[in-house]
C-alpha cells in the first residue's frame, strides 16, 4: 500500500550506567532510552503540478490495538475497513488533482484523537475528514451519516456516537477571557464551515448509496474540536447490519463513497477559497 513504512525508523540509544561489577554490587540496573518513530505522518501525497493547492487530511478512524466496531459477520474490523476505504479515497483525490491529500495513517497502528487532529494542524488543512463505520445494538439499522461539530448533540444517537469515539479524549480549557472569546469566535466559523460541508457532502451522496434517513447530525467530537479547520466525522454504514456489510466490504460499493467524498471535498474547498 502507498505510504505504509513511512514513519522513520526508531532510534534506539542504550545507556550504561557504571561498570556491571560496580552496577551489580551497588544494586542499579543499566537504564535504556528509546526514541520512538512520530505516532503519525506528515506525508503529502500529491499529482505533479499541484503544489500550493489546499491539503485535505483524510483520517481512517481506529487502528492498531483499537480495532474499531466488529463486523455481524465477525470476519473484518472497522479498522480494516476505514483504511481501505481512506486509501482508495486518497487515491482519487490525488488522481483528480484539485487537493493535495494527507493521511493520519496509511497502515494499521495506533493513534490517540490527538495524535489524528494534530496532523491537519501541522499541515495548516483546508479540511479534515475522519472516516468510521457505525455500529448499533439494532441490526436492522443501516446506511451513511455525516456528523459535524457542534457543542450539543442533535439527538440521543448522535451523544452516543460521540460518546465512544471520543473515550481517552482530555477536555482542553483556555485560559483568560480574551483568547477564551478568540478562540469562541474561531470555533463558531469553523462549525458553520463544518455544517456547510456535511450538507454538501449529503447531497452528494443522495442516490449513490443509502444513508440515514436524517444523514446530517452533530455533537461534541473532540477530533473535530481540536482539528483547528472544517471538520467531519463520516460513518460510511453499519457493519453491524448483515446487507451493509457485504456492501462496505465491496471495493466498488466503496468507490462510489470515495467519488461523493472527492466531490464534495472539491466543491467546499474551491468555494472557500474563493472567499
Amino acid at each position: 500500500m502507498a505510504g505504509a513504512g513511512l514513519a522513520a525508523t526508531a532510534a534506539i540509544l542504550l545507556v550504561l550506567g557504571g561498570a556491571r561489577g560496580g552496577a551489580a554490587a551497588d544494586g542499579q540496573l543499566a537504564s535504556v532510552s528509546v526514541g520512538l518513530p512520530t505516532a503519525a505522518s506528515d506525508h503529502i501525497y500529491a499529482a505533479p503540478g499541484t503544489a500550493g493547492r489546499p491539503i485535505v487530511v483524510i483520517d481512517p478512524g481506529h487502528g492498531g490495538t483499537d480495532p474499531g466496531a466488529v463486523s455481524v459477520s465477525g470476519q473484518v474490523s472497522e479498522k480494516q475497513l476505514t483504511l481501505a476505504l481512506a486509501s482508495q479515497l486518497r487515491d482519487l483525490l490525488v488522481e483528480r488533482g484539485r487537493v493535495r491529500v494527507a493521511m493520519t495513517r496509511a497502515d494499521d497502528r495506533y493513534l490517540t484523537l490527538e495524535d489524528r487532529a494534530a496532523v491537519g494542524r501541522r499541515l495548516n488543512a483546508g479540511l479534515f475528514v475522519s472516516l468510521h463505520m457505525d455500529s448499533a445494538p439494532n441490526p436492522l439499522a443501516r446506511g451513511a451519516t455525516v456528523y459535524s461539530l457542534s457543542d450539543v448533540a442533535s439527538d440521543e444517537e448522535a451523544a452516543r456516537v460521540a460518546a465512544s469515539e471520543n473515550r481517552g479524549s482530555t477536555v482542553d480549557v483556555d485560559g483568560g477571557s480574551a483568547k477564551a472569546m478568540l478562540s469562541d469566535l474561531a470555533m463558531r466559523d469553523q462549525m458553520d464551515d463544518s455544517a456547510s460541508f456535511a450538507t454538501r457532502l449529503v447531497g452528494k451522496s443522495a442516490g449513490r448509496f443509502e444513508l440515514r434517513p436524517e444523514p446530517h447530525k452533530f455533537a461534541a467530537f473532540h477530533v473535530l474540536r481540536r482539528a483547528a479547520t472544517p471538520a467531519v466525522l463520516f460513518e460510511a454504514g453499519y457493519i453491524s447490519n448483515a446487507d451493509d456489510e457485504v456492501l462496505l466490504r465491496d471495493p466498488e460499493h466503496r468507490k462510489a463513497i470515495a467519488l461523493a467524498l472527492a466531490q464534495a471535498i472539491e466543491a467546499d474547498v474551491a468555494t472557500r477559497s474563493q472567499r
